[in-house]
């Protein structure tokens, strides 16, 4: 079976929420079987648009991946980033 990936690029402009929006997430991602791989690091943007932060997550399907943006518990933590960040989200099957 391949793996699914969240690949997100993410610019904070409110910091204070965006802190709570990290807090609930690791838990959400972990009950999907889900483990970050990168979580804003150290990052350079040689082409494109350039963003604060870089995220990719590894899920063990896509069909997982899907399931846990989908999920009540996601749309819970995801609802305390509004208006904290502009987010660019793609969910991808690895290869």
């Amino acid at each position: 079976m391949k793996l699914g990936y969240w690949i997100a690029h993410i610019t904070v402009t409110r910091p204070d929420r965006y802190h709570d929006y990290m807090r609930a997430t690791p838990d959400v991602i972990e009950k999907f079987g889900g483990r970050f791989l990168a979580r804003a690091g150290v990052s350079e943007t040689p082409e494109g648009e350039a963003y604060d932060r870089q995220v990719i997550i590894e899920f063990p399907s896509l069909a997982d991946a899907l399931a846990c943006y989908n999920s009540a518990d996601y749309a819970a933590a995801r609802a305390l980033r509004e208006g904290a960040c502009i987010a660019h989200v793609s969910i991808v099957e690895g290869v």
